[in-house]
């Protein structure tokens, strides 16, 4: 999915009749809702520093001048006053975004700050019983011990970790821990990012079980309504949906090139991402080279539609969501594939429900004694498939390893891994018998806080658990 990054410009001309000459402004001034793009708004809060929020996500910004901020992407950000030194809005290309209320919301609000003045004390305590398919248990009766939670907790509230949302750990059949910060709670449902493409890869799985599709060798053309393609190239025939699912299409798309024509920031400006994917020249043979490509997810949703002539997330509710447990009102996908939409394509999930997904991959496709995606689609999705940003990956899962400085040294523990921007992890540890579940806020940043978390806290206390386990 698009990294959502804030790119706008916002500009005060020293010497103009808004312009603050001497008195340093104070960082609540630009705090408010302004317009954003037509029928979207974009809010700006105070916390321990300036941050915009967009679409639920939080973007800071640094003070590089009078009325000017930095974003992490390097933008420049200016604001307007008036003549009376109030702020009216920002600038973007050239376009006015006028501040229509000096309020927020408070889910906004509550992203400042882990938890509310007075709730920053810690005390461990059981995740509750949902009867929801989930068993929990006590992480003091577990390999990980209190000293991890409070670890964890205690790294989040004072900064160390930032912007993690949540944290879900289910170890040996039971979650022991649940957390939850910056204003989110066990039913609101987050934004996966492009850990939504491990969601539609289960999905194919899916439809290859039903005998829609015939598996990772189908060819994608044939089940496409479109008359013909630019940049024609046999090797376009010969695409299968196991070369989009390894990101091996040999189309020229590569997300992390700024030079690739379809990386995702051209692509979603486009009014038909399956097509503009499709209609992009061939680099490389089909199944050889992998390079992420965001617009071979779109291709492959569309392909299960085409299949099973039913939109995909009406497919993912009868054959996916409604077996675990979750009903339709529970999670949220506006699943459009034009540049008209904003959230591009990805889904939101609650926590728990991201976890049901680890689970059932981990115990082979099986929930509650149900089948509900082939053991033999969640092996090939597992396993290496191909290599993206030299890393192993298989079928829209990624299979990273982790440095865990250990009493004997660094040790590379293997992981996989569904996940998305910002820090959206689902953590599949087979030989500790781990699922961990992240939510997190930190877009665009450098730092994965989910990932140190892993690495500094998590898998040494089972590792010395297990200090004979080398498996």
């Amino acid at each position: 999915m698009r990294s959502l990054c804030l790119v706008f410009m916002i500009f005060v001309v020293p010497g103009s009749a808004g312009a603050q000459s001497s008195s340093v402004p104070h960082l609540s001034d630009y705090v408010g809702t302004y317009t954003d793009a037509p029928g979207h708004t974009l809010e700006i809060i105070n916390g321990d520093g300036l941050f915009a929020v967009l679409d639920e996500a939080k973007y800071p910004l640094r003070p590089s001048g009078m009325d000017q901020f930095t974003t992490l992407t390097g933008q420049t950000i200016p604001f307007l006053r008036d003549a009376h030194g109030n702020i009216t809005g920002y600038q973007q290309d050239g376009k006015f975004h006028p501040r229509v209320s000096a309020a927020v919301t408070p889910e906004a609000a509550a992203l400042a700050y882990p938890r509310p003045e007075g709730q920053e004390n810690y005390r461990y305590h059981p995740p509750a019983d949902l009867h929801d398919g989930i068993a929990v248990g006590d992480i003091a009766r577990s390999d990980l011990g209190t000293a991890t939670a409070d670890a964890i907790v205690r790294g989040i509230l004072d900064g160390t970790y930032k912007d993690v949302h949540g944290v879900l750990l289910y170890l040996h059949g039971r979650l022991v821990m649940e957390e939850y910060f910056y204003g989110y709670n066990v039913q609101r449902p987050h934004q996966l990012r492009s850990a939504t493409k491990s969601v539609v890869a289960t999905l194919a799985g899916i439809a290859v079980d039903r005998g829609a599709l015939t598996g990772p060798d189908e060819v994608v053309l044939p089940h496409m309504s479109y008359p013909s393609y630019a940049h024609p190239d046999p090797r376009k025939a010969t695409i299968t949906l196991g070369n989009f699912l390894s990101m091996r299409s040999g189309l020229d798309c590569n997300d992390h090139s700024g030079t690739s024509p379809g990386r995702e920031t051209v692509i979603d400006d486009t009014p038909d991402w399956v097509k503009a994917t499709l209609d992009l020249p061939m680099i490389n043979d089909p199944g050889t080279k992998g390079y992420y490509c965001s617009g071979g997810v779109a291709v492959v949703g569309r392909l299960i539609e085409n299949v099973v002539h039913t939109s995909l997330p009406e497919f993912a509710q009868a054959n996916l969501f409604a077996p675990l447990g979750v009903s339709r009102a529970q999670w949220q996908w506006n699943y459009d594939l034009t540049s008209a939409d904003k959230e591009y394509s990805q889904i939101r999930l609650r926590p728990r429900d991201m976890l049901k997904l680890g689970i059932l991959f981990a115990d082979g496709g099986r929930w509650d004694g149900r089948q509900v995606v082939s053991a033999s689609w969640v092996r090939a999705s597992l396993a290496e498939q191909s290599h993206v940003d030299n890393v192993s990956y298989g079928y829209f899962w990624w299979r990273p390893w982790l440095n865990v400085e250990t009493a004997a040294g660094a040790q590379q523990v293997d992981v996989i891994a569904a996940q998305g921007n910002g820090g959206q992890k689902i953590y599949l540890v087979p030989q500790y018998d781990l699922v961990a579940v992240f939510t997190a806020g930190g877009y665009n940043a450098e730092s994965t806080p989910p990932n140190t978390i892993m690495a500094k806290i998590i898998l040494p206390a089972l590792m010395a658990a297990h200090p004979h386990d080398k498996r």
